[in-house]
């Protein structure tokens, strides 16, 4: 039976990179984005049998939808990956209600979300489970100027951690990546915006970051998606509760 896995904001950036790996992992993938055309042109080019979904997974009516959606079409899910997330760089005491409202409801709602549905799904279908869900190294510690963002990021692991523990006698397993400066579009728009805040050139703070990471370089959408691979795996049927860092050397637990 073929392997099948959904992957919120997989149209563009860290989530294109973990459905490029599931599919080489023989999955066919879900592939869910607010942007329909980009998820359905991702889906094209991967093959494997993917398909794209529009999703705004700040609405618990979509993501319920998809993955009824996703069941119907496929017949069962194996995998749940909520990665759709966005970013705002507003200083704590510029911080706009607007900003706030959008981070909480993609970043925590749209993982609790996605968990919640995933976990019925999982045990109507009588299977087990695999939820991964998007931290941060934000989410580990709280950086500047990302007040909002961070406390997005460590609630998912909160979650993650609750979730475990109360899927675990269902056989499902719930963990969570935590990404360092993954050179997306996204970390562009935070050098820039950083850029403004600190009155330094564009690229400065860009720079700066990487030469604090022991590895050298900054991280690309696959060495995420290299360990998202592994939590898709068997070879994690063993590990469930956990946010795993994936940064290069940047913070150490």
């Amino acid at each position: 039976m073929m392997k099948v896995a959904i992957v919120t904001g997989g149209g563009q950036g860290i989530g294109e990179g973990i459905v490029k790996q599931l599919v080489e992992d023989g999955f066919a993938v879900a592939v869910a984005d607010i942007n329909v055309e980009t998820a359905k042109k991702v889906a094209e080019e991967v093959g494997n049998g993917s398909k794209g979904y529009a999703v705004n997974v700040a609405s618990h009516e979509e993501v319920h939808q998809l993955v009824e959606d996703v069941v119907a079409d496929f017949g069962h899910i194996d995998v749940m990956v909520n990665n759709a997330g966005i970013c705002r760089i507003e200083p704590f005491l510029e911080q706009t209600d607007k900003a706030l409202d959008d981070l909480l409801n993609i970043n925590v709602k749209g993982a609790f979300y996605g968990t919640y549905e995933a976990a019925h799904q999982f045990i109507k279908q009588g299977t087990k489970g695999k939820i991964i869900n998007a931290s941060s190294i934000a989410g580990h510690e709280g950086f500047t100027p990302l007040a909002a963002y961070s406390a997005t990021k460590f609630a998912v692991r909160g979650m993650t951690q609750t979730a475990a523990k109360e899927l675990a006698q269902y056989g499902i397993t719930v963990n969570a990546y935590c990404p360092g400066v993954v050179l997306t579009p996204m970390w562009d728009e935070i050098d820039r915006r950083l850029a403004e805040i600190n009155h330094v050139p564009v690229g400065d703070s860009l720079k700066a970051t990487l030469e604090g990471i022991a590895l050298g370089r900054g991280e690309t959408p696959a060495d995420v998606a290299n360990l998202v691979s592994f939590l898709a795996s068997e070879k994690s049927d063993y590990i469930t509760g956990q946010a795993i860092l994936v940064d290069g050397g940047m913070h150490y637990v």
